[in-house]
């Protein structure tokens, strides 16, 4: 098994992560979170360590550097800036293969809020790399136009509460040609918190990937 911490580069900047590798993993899913969020995010720390337990490998990255983060606290600036988080996860997924315990594992995306559409521009940038994508409480409409160059399944998490999101998730689904699948979770809100809501995403999500990586 692998655990460590570790650095990937993305242009000039270097990227702090958190990499688990169970013994035997078929497969490995990047974490791509939302605006304001880190790889410390709880929930998705919750949801990776689910996946763990099916078999499967995460990678709980930061998408911004320090610098950025404070810059983004500010001005927000960087957390809508998709083409940048997008970049640095396509060259997250180039790093993974270079990597002798990742070359062989098919790779799966988790993209949550602004980081969900994120992992689909990702998706199409490299498509021979990216089996799947799940996205939990996300803005796939915020992927523009490259919703139909999706070519891996999707699956939407959205809560039944969520109505907004929800209702942009319906538009975007309507906008993908691949494999996909929108699930509600009835009564949840968008980060969650009720009992048991957060427990049905990292479920759907590991039943995701078991299916497609």
């Amino acid at each position: 098994m692998v655990s460590e911490s570790v650095t990937v580069p993305s242009g000039a900047a270097a990227l702090p992560g958190d990499l688990v590798i169970p013994a035997g993993a078929r497969g490995v899913v990047l974490f791509a979170h939302g605006s304001g969020s880190s790889r410390l995010s709880p929930r998705n720390r919750a949801v990776a360590t689910a996946l763990q337990g099916a078999g499967f490998g995460t990678l709980l990255l930061d998408l911004l550097t320090p610098e950025e983060e404070r810059e983004d606290d500010a001005t927000g600036r960087h957390r809508f800036d998709i083409g940048l988080l997008a970049r640095r996860l396509a060259h997250t997924v180039d790093w993974l293969e270079q990597r002798p315990d990742g070359v062989d594992l098919p790779v799966g995306l988790f993209g949550a809020s602004t980081g969900a559409a994120a992992a689909l521009v990702a998706a199409t940038e490299r498509p021979r790399r990216v089996s799947a994508v799940v996205s939990r409480g996300g803005r796939p409409d915020l992927a523009g136009d490259a919703l139909g160059l999706v070519a891996c399944p999707v699956l939407l998490v959205v809560g039944g509460d969520d109505e907004t999101v929800l209702g942009l998730n319906r538009e975007a689904a309507g906008r993908l040609s691949s494999v996909h699948r929108l699930h509600v979770v009835p009564g949840a809100t968008h980060l969650f918190p009720e009992p048991g809501a957060l427990e049905q995403v990292a479920e759907l999500a590991a039943g995701w990937f078991r299916d497609h990586l």
